[in-house]
């Protein structure tokens, strides 16, 4: 299939240099590369700018309330488990007035591709604070500094029991779009982590990363079964480090030391998992990047990929146990079996 199949025939409305527009394009080409028809495809989204989504894809779609994406999308996957269902939410979003229904879609391991937009602002309302705002964050509702601690998203995923999660910038497009097909591919919730720019209130958000001459030394794109390294010269690798106490911490160590690491997406337990996701958070949350913290690289790409039964999986093999275990089999043949009148 062609990415232009999956494009409608809406004006794309993003301001100019937002990065929603490559994550559009992205999901054109991801759901190109799946190949699963338009017509059995379906977009939920919430409100925000990243909610706008449904109206420039050429598959169904339903833009729903403030943060109640999740729960729509959760009854669509269950009504109809044969449909690959992508929910598009952003970080005020899912994160602050949806926060309930992503941790238990989550939880439930419901099988949606939910593209998490993370600005780490309100930009469709214009440039209010969100719950990924770094703390001190100056904004229209915060003019002195946000008091607050932000949300990891990640964190938030894995303490869930989150079975596939993924990070990736706007500004990478093979990367995102490779997340988004290995998203489909995996059968639960599957939660991509977009780290996008807001041209308008929140310009440069991300460029501490996202900044080319940096990029390399800043980041380390994970790859399932391949050595953890990085550097604009890929001689860095990451390690395991006993020597301070009894939990283990990660080191930088050069790239042909004997204990870097292989990436193991597939790994159960969500340990090493969630120490690859907060890598370097404390220094990125910092509004100035000089605050205390690590020098470790900030994680891109799938960094956990498990198997789990589905929540709209289990919900259809309990109904259909129930039906071969009732004489009872439908909703109309419960009804005969009550006192009723025939009417001609």
């Amino acid at each position: 299939m062609e990415a232009s199949q999956f494009k409608s025939d809406q004006y794309v409305r993003y301001c100019p240099g937002c990065g929603d527009h490559a994550i559009c394009m992205a999901l054109q080409k991801a759901m190109a590369q799946v190949g699963v028809p338009t017509h059995e495809t379906v977009v939920i989204s919430g409100i925000g700018c990243s909610s706008r989504m449904p109206h420039y894809l050429n598959t169904y779609g339903f833009n729903t309330i403030h943060g109640r994406g999740g729960a729509i999308a959760t009854g669509v996957k269950t009504a109809h488990p044969e449909l690959s269902v992508w929910q598009m939410t952003g970080d005020g979003d899912c994160l602050a007035i949806g926060g309930n229904h992503f941790i238990h879609e989550i939880r439930r391991n419901v099988d949606l591709n939910i593209c998490l937009f993370n600005n780490r602002i309100y930009g469709l309302t214009k440039g209010q604070y969100s719950p990924t705002s770094p703390k001190g964050f100056v904004s229209k509702s915060s003019p002195f500094g946000t008091v607050e601690r932000p949300f990891i998203p990640a964190e938030l995923v894995l303490g869930a029991r989150g079975t596939f999660y993924a990070r990736t910038l706007d500004v990478d497009m093979p990367t995102t779009v490779d997340c988004m097909v290995q998203a489909q591919q995996h059968k639960g919730a599957s939660v991509i982590e977009c780290l996008v720019n807001c041209v308008i209130f929140n310009n440069g958000t991300h460029d501490w990363i996202t900044n080319r001459d940096s990029r390399a030394e800043r980041t380390i794109l994970l790859k399932h079964g391949e050595k953890m390294i990085f550097g604009v010269n890929k001689d860095k690798g990451l390690a395991l480090d006993y020597t301070q106490g009894l939990i283990p911490r990660l080191i930088v160590v050069a790239a042909d030391d004997e204990r870097v690491l292989v990436h193991n997406a597939k790994e159960a337990d969500p340990t090493l998992h969630r120490m690859l996701a907060l890598m370097g958070q404390e220094r990125y949350l910092d509004t100035n990047h000089d605050g205390q913290g690590d020098d470790l690289p900030i994680a891109l790409g799938v960094i956990r990929d498990v198997e789990a039964e589905s929540y709209d999986q289990a919900v259809n093999n309990q109904i259909k146990e129930v039906q071969e275990k009732s004489k009872v089999k439908t909703f109309d043949e419960l009804l005969q079996t009550l006192e009723h009148w025939d009417i001609d």
